[in-house]
């Protein structure tokens, strides 16, 4: 049994090899940047639950204050 490898195929795995290595920095940065994306979108999902949970209790406050002044005028 020969040693010998076709030159062709040695050539071809090595340009596969280069493209696969030549391609991991920028894959890597993608992802990166998509982690960094969802991250901040989580982030600003967050931040409008809690303003709309902010809006529900000063809406409820307002209520509660314009119902004691009307309970006040009420008394006299």
């Amino acid at each position: 049994m020969a040693d010998l490898v076709n030159a062709q195929i040695t050539d071809a795995i090595t340009q596969t090899n280069v493209k696969v290595l030549g391609e991991a920095p920028a894959q890597s940065m993608g992802m990166v940047y998509q982690t960094m994306a969802h991250s901040l979108s989580l982030s600003m999902q967050n931040a409008v639950t809690a303003q709309t949970g902010m809006q529900q209790l000063n809406a409820a406050i307002i209520s509660t204050a314009c119902q004691k002044i009307l309970s006040l005028t009420d008394k006299t």
